[in-house]
C-alpha cells in the first residue's frame, strides 16, 4: 500500500511523526488511529489494522504522540489533555488534506483519548476502542508503587507493559481527574468496544462501563485471550476483521464502479507472520483470506495453503459455469458441489521423456431433476471454464520488482 510520511505540529508546536497508509485503489474513507500508552504508531496490531483497513478503501493516519516514537517533545511534561489536543491536531492535518477521518480508533489509553476527543471531531461517524479504560486514572494502579516517587520529584521512570517510560506528576494529575462517562453518553456516534476479557492492564469491566454508559448504535465483542497489547499475530488479524466488517455498517464504502470489460483489480499477498508462513491476501476492497501452511512444514495452519487456492479456484469456477449453463437453458439444477484433489503424477513429454505434472481431478454432484442428456451436456460445459481453459493451456507470468523507497 502506498504510504506517505510527514510530520504536523502537535499541542505545543513540536512536531509529530505521523504515517499515512493508503488504499492501492479509491479512496473511500480515512480513519484516525490513536496508539497504545507505551506504544507508537509503527506497533504490529495497529500495522496490521491500518494494512486491513487500507485493503478496504480507508487511508489510515498513525502518529506518535508528543516525546513518544519519532515525534518532538518530552513525554513526561504532556498530560491525558495534550494526549487529546495531539489527537484534534491530527484530524485538522488530514483535514487539510482534504481527508478528514470518518473513523478514530484507539488502543489503551489511546482509546481514552479518542471517546474525549470524538466530540471535536465532526467528520467522524464512528468510534473504536481497543483495550481502553472507562476511568483512565485506573492506569496509574499499573505504577502504583512509583507515585509517591513522581510527587516528590515531579517525574518518574515507570514499567508498562514491559517498558520502560518517563512520566511527569502533571500526567498523573490530568488522568485522575479525568471522567469519560458523560463524553461517552453524548458521542453521538457509532461505537465498537473491542476488549481481552484476559487483559491484566486495563481489566474487562472498564470496557463493560464503556458500553453501559454509550447510547446505540453501539456493539461490544471480546478478544478472547489476546494480551493488552494485542501482541499475536492472529489477535490482531481478528481485531482489524472485526473492524473492517464493522466498520462498513457506518461509512460509505461503496467504490465507484468499474469500466466495462475492466480487470478485477490488485490481489495483494503480503507476509503477516514473519517466523513463519501466514500470508494476507487481499483481493479488492473487500476480500480478505490468510494462506498459510500446515504444521508439519513450519506454519500454523491458519489458512489455505498456496495450491488449496489453486484448486478453490478452479472449483468455484466450475460450478459457476455450470450454474450459468443451466439457469440460461431453464434446467431443473438444484446444487452443484465440486471436489476438487490436486496431485503431481507421472507423464510423458513429446520426445519421450518422464516428467512429473501437476493433475487436477474434479468430482462433480449435480443435485436436481436432470435427464442423462443434461447431465452429460452440463460435464461439457464444466470443461468451458475460465480457471479450466487458464490451467489446461498455460499462462505466461511475468514479474517486476517494486522499490519500496521510489
Amino acid at each position: 500500500m502506498p504510504t506517505d510520511r510527514f510530520t504536523f505540529p502537535g499541542h505545543d508546536g513540536h512536531a509529530l511523526a505521523a504515517r499515512l497508509d493508503r488504499p492501492d485503489g479509491p479512496h473511500l474513507a480515512t480513519a484516525l488511529l490513536a496508539h497504545c500508552f507505551t506504544c507508537g504508531k509503527d506497533i504490529a496490531a495497529a500495522r496490521r489494522i491500518a494494512e486491513r483497513l487500507a485493503g478496504m478503501g480507508i487511508a489510515v493516519l498513525r502518529f506518535d504522540f508528543t516525546g513518544l516514537g519519532h515525534s518532538e517533545g518530552e513525554f513526561q511534561n504532556t498530560s491525558f489533555t495534550s494526549n487529546v489536543d495531539d489527537l484534534v491536531a491530527a484530524a485538522d492535518a488530514l483535514a487539510a488534506r482534504d481527508m478528514a477521518p470518518d473513523l478514530l480508533i484507539g488502543h489503551s489509553l489511546g482509546g481514552a483519548a479518542v471517546l474525549r476527543a470524538a466530540e471535536r471531531i465532526d467528520s467522524a461517524k464512528a468510534v473504536v476502542t481497543i483495550g481502553a479504560p472507562f476511568d483512565p486514572g485506573h492506569v496509574t494502579h499499573n505504577f502504583s508503587d512509583a507515585l509517591e516517587r513522581i510527587a516528590k520529584e515531579g517525574s518518574g521512570t515507570v514499567q508498562l507493559g514491559g517498558r520502560p517510560v518517563q512520566i511527569g506528576q502533571q500526567f498523573v494529575d490530568s488522568v485522575r481527574a479525568e471522567a469519560l462517562g458523560p463524553a461517552i453518553g453524548a458521542l453521538h456516534k457509532a461505537l465498537l468496544v473491542l476488549h481481552a476479557p484476559r487483559d491484566t492492564t486495563v481489566g474487562i469491566t472498564n470496557a463493560t462501563e464503556i458500553f453501559l454508559a454509550a447510547k446505540h448504535p453501539k456493539s461490544f465483542v471480546t478478544l478472547d485471550d489476546a494480551d493488552h497489547l494485542v501482541s499475536r499475530p492472529a489477535d490482531a488479524e481478528y481485531a482489524a476483521e472485526v473492524i473492517a466488517a464493522w466498520a462498513g455498517k457506518y461509512l460509505d464504502l461503496r467504490p465507484p464502479a468499474p469500466p466495462i470489460g475492466a480487470p478485477e483489480g490488485v490481489t495483494r499477498v503480503s507476509e503477516a507472520d514473519p517466523d513463519g508462513f501466514r500470508q494476507d491476501v487481499q483481493a479488492g476492497p473487500f476480500h480478505h483470506a490468510v494462506a498459510d501452511e500446515p504444521e508439519s512444514y513450519g506454519g500454523t495452519n491458519a489458512g489455505f495453503t498456496p495450491y488449496q487456492f489453486l484448486a478453490a479456484g478452479l472449483g468455484a469456477c466450475t460450478s459457476m459455469t455450470i450454474r450459468m449453463y443451466a439457469r440460461r437453458k431453464g434446467w431443473p439444477l438444484d446444487q452443484v458441489s465440486v471436489d476438487v484433489l490436486h496431485d503431481k503424477v507421472h507423464a510423458q513429454d513429446a520426445s519421450g521423456q518422464d516428467s512429473r505434472v501437476d493433475r487436477f481431478l474434479r468430482r462433480i454432484t449435480l443435485s436436481g431433476d436432470l435427464d442423462t442428456e443434461q447431465r452429460g451436456r452440463l460435464r461439457e460445459i464444466a470443461d468451458r471454464c475460465p480457471v479450466h481453459a487458464t490451467l489446461a493451456h498455460g499462462a505466461t507470468v511475468e514479474t517486476e520488482l517494486i522499490d519500496p523507497a521510489a
